[in-house]
């Protein structure tokens, strides 16, 4: 390593964040950079420790120990070489990424971990900066087209790596711009969206096809994509909410939190979410905002939390996340060791900007003033009973704990069940798993229908972006394959 006693030397340090009375007054990233030596001294802290379990940990195998002693030598050329060798869009995973890579990591077991993720983010853009990341020049092309469905993380992956192979690949995404939910999903303050901007003229420069406002099943017909293609990768991703249904629930006032989420990186956008030109079911009948609002936000995952931001920037009187399951320890118990990714109490940047946290609570009712409004919320405190495995098993209300929240917006957060059938899916005539996922080989990616692939949330559910990614690259890998066996 760079060197060896780096981990004794330095403590972890992670880059300054704007305060937060500062950064809530807009939507833009407030986490700085490192300076080159802080950067020097916390590539210094990966450890010489034999095997690299952040590698396993990671889902894209990268090949951490690898760039942080380019890193510490300043070699960065050499460092976004190995970081992009096995990751297509660091920009991306560098930004939103859990960071299971950090759970793994052998100095945790004594220490904070390496600060890998925000090293990943540092290694590519000093590469854009330093002019490193240029368009790849396809040498030969095989006469092969392939037609991708979805312009998320999964999406991207696949066509980046189908386009090194010298396929001509065309992406087709049924809203304005590409991304998925990149774009309008994950709110500015997370990820601005002139990163995914940068990212996609570099994959256009390439040679890669976008279409846009291109719904397929809606107003491209399925037997055109099946015809005119000779392979084609379905990365739809998982797009059907969570829904809750109690008495109430239609009450004005009450919304998916996507719906919520991608109506203010359409007004960040300065776009309109309510043309229709994108082709999409309008789900926007007038705009969903928290000012002056009592939030309640029904979901403790990361979408919740990105409604809490959301809010606290539009203006929110106040904010109150709850949770169905109990609250998560803070530390690793003997159910889950190391190296295992642990399910810990998360406190993220919007928690930081002021949100009440419930834990172990059930919605019974949304109700109504006179006028008809949404105005409040009752809930029960839950009893859950802990298997042996320290899983969640089961609960009970308890009795006298029935309680009324004020409320005047409710953002249900609670995930996702399944891709959209109607459409696309149906016209197509591919096998469905247990879960309502599209049915694909875990090895192949490849559906009932022989020149059909899927990949992402699409194929395995609702997941991480940087397992789309590695989705993405896999499914491209089969698809190749499968091109070239027909030859």
């Amino acid at each position: 390593m760079g060197k060896p006693t780096g981990f004794l030397e330095f403590e972890r340090e992670v880059p300054v964040k704007i305060p937060v009375q500062e950064r809530i007054k807009n939507f833009h990233e407030f986490v700085g950079r490192y300076s080159d030596v802080e950067l020097n001294h916390q590539s210094a802290r990966c450890m010489d420790c034999g095997v690299p379990f952040c590698q396993s940990g990671c889902p894209l195998g990268n090949i951490i120990p690898e760039f942080n002693d380019a890193i510490y030598r300043k070699s960065w050329k050499e460092a976004y070489e190995i970081l992009s060798s096995t990751n297509n869009f660091p920009e991306f995973t560098g930004r939103i990424c859990p960071a299971p890579c950090e759970h793994a990591c052998v100095l945790g077991l004594t220490q904070p971990p390496v600060a890998i993720e925000e090293i990943e983010k540092h290694v590519i853009e000093i590469a854009f900066d330093k002019g490193y990341v240029q368009p790849k020049k396809i040498n030969i092309r095989t006469g092969k087209k392939i037609a991708i469905i979805g312009s998320g993380p999964a999406g991207l992956a696949a066509a980046a790596q189908l386009n090194y192979a010298g396929h001509s690949v065309t992406v087709f995404e049924r809203d304005d711009a590409p991304g998925g939910l990149l774009r309008y999903g994950i709110p500015d303050f997370k990820l601005e969206k002139h990163f995914i901007d940068r990212r996609l003229k570099l994959m256009e420069e390439e040679g890669i096809i976008f279409k846009c406002n291109a719904n397929v099943g809606v107003n491209i017909s399925a037997d055109e994509i099946i015809n005119n293609y000779d392979a084609v990768v379905l990365a739809g991703g998982s797009t059907v909410p969570r829904d809750l249904s109690i008495e109430g629930r239609n009450l004005k006032g009450v919304h998916f939190a996507m719906e919520f989420l991608k109506q203010q990186n359409k007004f960040g956008a300065g776009k309109n979410p309510f043309d229709n030109k994108n082709i999409e079911s309008n789900i926007y009948e007038e705009p969903i905002s928290a000012e002056g609002k009592h939030v309640i936000v029904i979901g403790g995952g990361d979408t919740g939390s990105d409604c809490i931001g959301t809010s606290k920037r539009q203006g929110a009187l106040s904010i109150t996340q709850i949770e169905l399951l109990p609250q998560p320890p803070t530390s690793r118990t003997h159910h889950m060791p190391w190296p295992t990714y642990p399910m810990l109490l998360k406190t993220t940047s919007s928690h930081e900007e002021g949100s009440d946290r419930k834990w172990a609570i059930a919605t019974k009712e949304f109700m109504h003033n006179e006028q008809g409004k949404l105005c409040s919320l009752e809930v029960v405190n839950l009893e859950w009973k802990i298997a042996t495995d320290g899983r969640a098993a089961g609960f009970e209300e308890v009795k006298g704990t029935e309680r009324i929240l004020k409320c005047n917006l409710v953002l249900l957060a609670m995930g996702f069940t399944n891709p959209q059938f109607k459409g696309m899916l149906n016209d197509l005539n591919v096998d469905l798993d247990e879960r309502k996922n599209i049915k694909a080989d875990n090895k192949t990616y490849q559906t009932n229908q022989s020149k059909i692939f899927a990949a992402g949330d699409m194929r395995r559910g609702q997941s991480l972006v940087v397992w789309a990614i590695v989705e993405g690259r896999e499914c491209a890998k089969s698809v190749n394959e499968f091109l070239n066996n027909q030859d």
